[in-house]
């Protein structure tokens, strides 16, 4: 029993230990489907000669789990004891190593591991993967990915989110200006601390990802009776805006009673207190963007004599009245 336990103690101290060392995806590893029982692993000596192998750095014993023959490996039954870095060596020299993975299926819905979104229509988004208990993880466009094939172009995660989450940047060749009839293939491969490998394919199309940035409020001018905001599209957005319109939102707050409203016009009501508007793309109904930071609105003009000084042509005028009132009020208190 005894003997058991600690068989298993070693087990997990070694697991643990090769997981904290996994930070980046293995460039060699052999897969183990599901229901496979049994793999081979070749050193990648140059020269021939007698090699010894082991398996997390330790001495492969081959009593009952492996068979070698030559500078051939063969794991007799696959299983999570057997599973982790492979390394070939002679005398003191390490010659190859690889690592033995096995398939699983196990996870959640592709939906809940790996979300994407888009600034624009321009050829570049970000998926982020946000499942915490794989080690690493990597991402392909295209069907080669999905196959696991070795002609794909895998990308590294570009960043690390909050709660070890994984960050990436990717990029497509679809072209933003005609009609989008094909679907994004984005396939994940990730491992976890087990050496299991869960690849899961995300489809979708750059329009159900698409949610622009905060768009900029420019100005704002009295028109009559309202206020006429200036909007102009985030920089991110994709050009020429003519082609790529977005609709925008106003949210204000009233001066007289704080109430607070919507409109989807540029033309609210002038006396307001504070704005904030977001955007998004009418014609796909994408999500809304965030909201910008509130805007302090002042209606009144400051009248003061400065050098040069230049108001809009909607203070000029009150500046003059005002004036004008001003030397009238003067003139009666001299009795002219």
């Amino acid at each position: 029993m005894m003997t058991l336990l600690s068989w298993i103690a070693g087990f997990l101290l070694m697991s643990i230990t090769a997981a904290q060392d996994l930070n980046h995806f293995p460039e060699n590893f052999v897969l183990a489907k599901i229901n496979e029982n049994s793999v081979t692993l070749t050193c990648g000596a140059p020269t021939a000669g007698p090699v010894t192998w082991k398996l997390n750095d330790e001495d492969v014993d081959f009593e009952d789990d492996f068979e070698q023959k030559d500078k051939i490996l063969t794991v007799k039954e696959v299983d999570a004891p057997l599973l982790g870095e492979y390394s070939c060596w002679r005398g003191n020299a390490k010659l190859s190593s690889a690592y033995l993975l096995q398939e699983t299926e196990e996870g959640e819905d592709i939906d809940s591991l790996l979300t994407c979104h888009a600034k624009s229509y321009d050829c570049n988004f970000s998926c982020s993967w946000t499942d915490s208990r794989y080690a690493v993880v990597r991402l392909g466009i295209g069907p080669e990915c999905s196959k696991g094939q070795r002609s794909c172009q895998w990308v590294s995660n570009s960043g690390q989110l909050e709660n070890a989450r994984f960050q990436f940047e990717l990029y497509h060749n679809l072209s933003p200006f005609a009609e989008e009839n094909s679907m994004l293939e984005v396939t994940a491969e990730a491992i976890n601390n087990h050496f299991l490998l869960l690849r899961k394919t995300k489809l979708f199309y750059l329009r159900d990802i698409v949610v622009p940035d905060s768009p900029r409020i420019v100005s704002s001018e009295v028109v009559g009776q309202q206020l006429s905001i200036n909007i102009k599209p985030p920089s991110s957005w994709s050009t020429p805006y003519s082609f790529f319109s977005l609709q925008h939102e106003i949210e204000y707050v009233l001066r007289d009673d704080g109430r607070t409203e919507r409109s989807l016009s540029s033309l609210i009501p002038k006396r307001i207190s504070k704005l904030r508007v977001r955007c998004r793309d009418p014609l796909v109904l994408s999500p809304w963007s965030q909201w910008t930071p509130w805007k302090n609105v002042r209606n009144s003009c400051r009248c003061k004599k400065q050098k040069n000084s230049k108001l809009p042509s909607r203070c000029l005028e009150h500046c003059k009245k005002k004036m004008e009132e001003r030397t009238k009020d003067a003139k009666r208190s001299q009795g002219l």
